[in-house]
C-alpha cells in the first residue's frame, strides 16, 4: 500500500509530462471527516507535488460541483481548499473538473449506492431536456474524457470545465 498523504516522488515512474488526478472518496465511505480530508485534499495535493517533482507541467483533476473554499457545506469546502492548494503549486497548465452527480457503477468501486442517486439518474434520464447541462448526472468516462481533451488543448493557465461543458448532446 502507497502512503499518499506523504507521497514526495511517483514510485517507478521517472519523468511525466502530464498528470491527471481522479481521487475522491465520500465522507460515508471515509468513515469521518478527518479520513475525507486526508484523502480528498491531502493526497490529492500530495500526488500534485509528486508529479510535478517528476516534470509534469499539465495537471488535469477531479473536483466536484459546488467546490469553493469559502463554502459553508464541508464537502465543497474541502474540495474549494484543495483546488486552491492546487493553483499555489505553480504548474504552467491546470485543468480542474467540476462534475456533478457521476454516474457510475458503484458496486464496481465497493461503494455502497447512495440513496437520492438513483432519483437523480432516473430524473436525468426522464427530464434530460429540462434539467441543465450543469446539473444533470454525468458519466465517469465523459468527465475522463472531457479532462484529457482539456489538458490537451490548453496550452497555459487555469480552466475550470463546467458539468456541462463535459457533458455528450
Amino acid at each position: 500500500m502507497v502512503d499518499l498523504v506523504g507521497l514526495k516522488r511517483l514510485p517507478g515512474i521517472g519523468h511525466v509530462d502530464d498528470a491527471f488526478i481522479a481521487l475522491g472518496t465520500t465522507i460515508k465511505v471515509a468513515g469521518s471527516q478527518a479520513a475525507f480530508r486526508a484523502l480528498d485534499f491531502d493526497a490529492v495535493v500530495a500526488l500534485a507535488r509528486a508529479a510535478k517533482a517528476a516534470g509534469a507541467s499539465k495537471l488535469g483533476v477531479v473536483s466536484a460541483m459546488g467546490a469553493s473554499a469559502r463554502s459553508s457545506v464541508f464537502y465543497n469546502r474541502v474540495k474549494g481548499e484543495m483546488e486552491d492548494a492546487l493553483a499555489q503549486l505553480g504548474y504552467p497548465t491546470l485543468v480542474i473538473a467540476r462534475p456533478s452527480l457521476l454516474a457510475g457503477d458503484r458496486a464496481a468501486l465497493a461503494q455502497p449506492e447512495r440513496p437520492g442517486e438513483h432519483l437523480g439518474l432516473l430524473a436525468t434520464r426522464l427530464l434530460k431536456p429540462l434539467i441543465p447541462a450543469n446539473y444533470r448526472a454525468i458519466s465517469a468516462d465523459d468527465v475522463a474524457q472531457a479532462l484529457i481533451k482539456a489538458v490537451q488543448q490548453t496550452q497555459q493557465g487555469q480552466r475550470v470545465l463546467l458539468s456541462g461543458e463535459m457533458q455528450h448532446p
